[in-house]
């Protein structure tokens, strides 16, 4: 619709409302749209009725960016989601004859991710643990870690497995996907790291050696820096990393600095890769030369588990553009500016210290906020795909949720009667799965703050919970040896 015969309409449409009331006069308020990244939506100030739907400013947002096909918006004022109308987030104080209403809107995922619902297949084969379980990329693969040695591929459609992968002479602690999702890391307790092609189960290259103790954390470069998945980065109890050319099995460079175990690694899209230890530090280090940019403190106890608000972006980067991986140029600067949209990096960590740090560790060494909140240590944390909301699982039995931009608490979701393992988000950020001692999977409506689905199954412990990027289906692995795919 023009944008211009929109607002007649809409005006005309609220003057035979107001019309039709009688005497009865609607309060009105002085607003204006902004981006998520603070940019003003063209229009102007907007003379809106305090009463104004979520719907109505959906279609007033998509006229006023001319969109042919209109697509959803999230709205927030002062960082709180509008659920029904404008007036419910205005604050009492609040001068309507004078202020300007600042609504922030937010493209929301096209599609929409329903909640798995039951258990569709059990996988068996481990003969113990299953300690990880992550699906590639495109979602089209799984791939798990045991303590049995192996890892092994799935097929997901005819729920049986590809391939188990035998090479680790002890407890593969954890897996990561290259973004190509070409490849799958794995390491061992023995401090050996090993690469597998999901196509053929076979194992790439030679086993990458180095490392005096386990590996904790593995993670890769992103594809916008190299769309070859060349380099990988290790993080291991002997307190070093190490990053990996993948391709010849060798050490580039090792980072030393930590004096007690690295607990956890990232790797960022602007060539930083981030460290958490039980020394109670956050290293920031730059990837190209190995140089310690600052380290971050702050923490009274082991920092066990970080989170980039870029983790989703670089999880399906190459894939974001419908999973085809085009080689033209204009594919990788796509990818790139992708990942460019979410904005500046930010950080957050979570310690034996019962307390979340937010950072932003770019350009500072001090946290932007603490959150605390949590009465036993923090196991896993996860930013949301749109980067708005930050979910963090607790041994205390909860999962607490935290706006992301101010560390602001949010509210608890409780449930579970054991400690809290893992955590995973759909891909649309509407939904929440977590896994936990008690042995049952639960997954959150994030809108309403309640338990969506009540998922038992799994006979013991659930340590390791994926939620697939295209939405479909959740796996899930743990103590009993067995894995779960779960489906609307």
């Amino acid at each position: 619709m023009n944008k211009n015969k929109f607002e007649e309409e809409y005006v005309n449409e609220q003057n035979n409302a107001n019309s039709s009331l009688g005497e009865t006069e609607i309060k009105r308020v002085l607003s204006r749209f902004k981006s998520d990244k603070n940019e003003i939506l063209p229009g102007g100030l907007l003379d809106l009725p305090i009463n104004i739907t979520v719907e109505k400013l959906q279609e007033i947002c998509n006229a006023l960016l001319q969109h042919e096909e209109p697509i959803p918006f999230a709205f927030y004022i002062n960082d709180v989601e509008i659920i029904d109308i404008l007036e419910n987030n205005i604050k009492e104080n609040f001068n309507i004859s004078e202020d300007v209403v600042e609504i922030i809107y937010q493209p929301q995922a096209i599609f929409k991710v329903r909640a798995v619902t039951r258990c569709t297949g059990s996988l068996e084969g481990h003969k113990e643990a299953v300690i990880s379980v992550a699906f590639s990329p495109d979602g089209t693969c799984l791939a798990s870690g045991s303590g049995d040695t192996t890892v092994r591929f799935w097929d997901i459609y005819t729920q049986t497995p590809y391939f188990t992968c035998e090479g680790h002479k002890h407890w593969v602690l954890c897996i990561s996907w290259s973004p190509c999702g070409t490849k799958l890391a794995s390491a061992c307790k023995n401090g050996t790291i090993l690469l597998w092609n999901p196509k053929t189960g076979k194992q790439i290259g030679k086993a990458m050696l180095g490392h005096k103790m386990w590996v904790t954390s593995l993670c890769w470069e992103p594809f916008h820096k190299n769309s070859k998945c060349q380099y990988l980065v290790s993080a291991s109890k002997d307190c070093d990393l190490r990053i990996w050319d993948v391709v010849r099995a060798q050490i580039v460079r090792t980072l030393s600095g930590h004096t007690r175990s690295v607990t956890c690694v990232k790797w960022g899209g602007r060539g930083l890769i981030y460290s958490a230890s039980q020394d109670r530090t956050i290293k920031v280090w730059r990837a190209e030369d190995g140089i310690l940019c600052r380290t971050l403190q702050g923490h009274a106890h082991w920092v066990n588990t970080l989170a980039l608000n870029v983790d989703y972006v670089l999880r399906i980067g190459p894939f974001y553009f419908g999973g085809n991986q085009d080689k033209s140029e204009s594919f990788f600067e796509d990818t790139k500016k992708h990942y460019e949209s979410v904005g500046e990096e930010i950080l957050v960590s979570g310690s034996d210290d019962f307390t979340l740090f937010l950072w932003k560790p770019e350009k500072e060494n001090k946290f932007t906020a603490r959150m605390t909140g949590h009465q036993q240590l923090i196991n896993d944390v996860k930013f949301s795909p749109n980067g708005r909301i930050i979910a963090s699982a607790s041994f205390d039995k909860s999962i607490k949720l935290w706006e992301a931009n101010t560390g602001k608490y949010i509210t608890s979701l409780r449930g579970h009667v054991q400690a809290v393992y893992s955590i995973s988000w759909s891909a649309d950020s509407r939904l929440l799965v977590s896994g936990s001692a008690d042995s049952t999977l639960k997954v959150w409506n994030i809108k309403s703050k309640k338990l969506c689905q009540d998922l038992p199954g799994h006979a013991d412990e659930i340590y390791a919970v994926d939620w697939s990027p295209d939405g479909l289906r959740v796996a899930s692995g743990g103590k009993d040896k067995v894995l779960r795919l779960w489906q609307n």
